[in-house]
């Protein structure tokens, strides 16, 4: 099956999304929830890209890699964002964001 050597790929998209949806979830309990406003919004469309590009992955080819090329973007945006707050799941969310990138491009390449 074609989805199977994507398999990377689709895994870290999947990582991605849960680690912005736990920061996302995590960021409006913050005590300054305000100042965490972007991220909160990246990390929501960030998991959405992510999840999208992982069901384009297994679907087959034919859009996936334009879905991937917008994922990696979306993720980069985001993991700059995670990464300029001190929060641990912030920090881990950053990290996840760029993985995903790294493998996102590599597949629409």
């Amino acid at each position: 099956m074609s989805h199977e050597k994507y398999q990377s790929c689709i895994k870290a998209c999947y990582d991605c999304a849960t680690e912005c949806d736990h920061c996302a979830t995590a960021c409006l309990k913050e005590e300054n929830v305000k100042a965490m406003a972007r991220c909160i919004e990246l990390d929501m469309y960030c998991a959405e890209i992510c999840r999208l590009a992982a069901s384009f992955m297994a679907k087959g080819e034919e859009y996936a890699a334009r879905v991937c090329s917008l994922c990696a973007e979306i993720c980069e945006d985001c993991g700059r964002e995670c990464g300029m707050h001190d929060h641990d799941h912030c920090k881990k969310c950053s990290e996840a964001c760029y993985r995903c990138a790294e493998e996102c491009r590599k597949m629409a390449a």
